[in-house]
């Protein structure tokens, strides 16, 4: 790749050894690395011996860089004939505004690739031992952000439909609002009983993961102290965790291999 391009890279859930391969050749051959806040520092490590990193997080109630500051940063640095690579957690398509900051490289005229990377609502559920498809409980999953524009709840969802039409929800930046989210499915008709994990720190060494319901969700959040970064998943293949859990299982955890109860129904029927 010519310098003066932008990579746009995904970085994966948490764990370095998600990255791709792609992304690593990038990492290598840049001349500049705009990363973000949920980039772990082992990933970072992986940039060249004379690669400038430059930090451009964004958290939520903490002085954060603008948008519009990071995509100005992106169209300078590449004008000034650099190789640069902004660095994203999970998927950079994936809520991550990596489509708002090509949009801006495009109307700059600055040349850029995407390199997609594992997102937190797949790869780091993965990690907590909860598939977000599984054959005997869904055919369907709703990948939503409880964290708008303005900081708050998204007003485009309509919870009430979605409470109603998908049997596997996976919020993203969910932490916040957890109780008006659990409010407005509660009120579309979920089941105040229905499993739900909050996974934390997905795949790294940090992950705590909280199993709930929709009813209990954030009173138990409250009383457990956990903070995010996290992702939250509704639906039952969160009971699968119980058979699931392979990081548990390498600790000492014994899995069940029925945990939907569904071979000892077919077994009896």
């Amino acid at each position: 790749m010519q310098p003066g391009w932008v990579w746009l890279v995904g970085s994966g859930p948490g764990d370095a050894a998600l990255m791709t391969l792609a992304g690593y050749g990038a990492l290598q051959q840049a001349d500049h690395v705009v990363y973000d806040a949920l980039v772990d520092q082992r990933i970072l490590d992986m940039a060249g011996p004379h690669t400038v990193l430059e930090y451009a997080g964004k958290r939520g109630g903490r002085p954060s860089a603008k948008q519009v500051d990071i995509s100005l940063r992106l169209v300078q640095l590449a004008r000034e004939n650099k190789r640069v690579l902004r660095l994203k957690g999970g998927d950079p398509f994936v809520f991550g505004r990596g489509g708002e900051e090509a949009l801006s490289l495009v109307e700059a005229g600055v040349q850029f690739r995407i390199v997609p990377g594992i997102s937190a609502g797949i790869g780091g559920l993965a990690y907590a031992g909860i598939p977000v498809t599984h054959r005997e409980t869904n055919s369907a999953v709703t990948f939503v952000t409880g964290h708008g524009t303005t900081g708050e709840v998204p007003d485009g969802i309509d919870w009430h439909a979605l409470a109603k039409s998908s049997p596997v929800i996976v919020a993203y930046m969910a932490m916040k609002h957890l109780h008006t989210i659990t409010s407005r499915l509660l009120a579309g008709g979920r089941r105040p009983d229905e499993p739900v994990a909050v996974v934390c720190q997905a795949s790294t060494s940090g992950q705590q993961v909280l199993e709930t319901t929709v009813a209990r969700a954030h009173q138990d959040v409250q009383a457990s102290g956990l903070q995010p970064p996290a992702v939250v998943v509704f639906g039952e293949v969160v009971r699968l965790r119980a058979g699931l859990d392979w990081l548990g299982a390498i600790t000492g955890r014994m899995l069940e291999s029925d945990p939907l109860g569904t071979r000892a129904k077919r077994e009896t029927g």
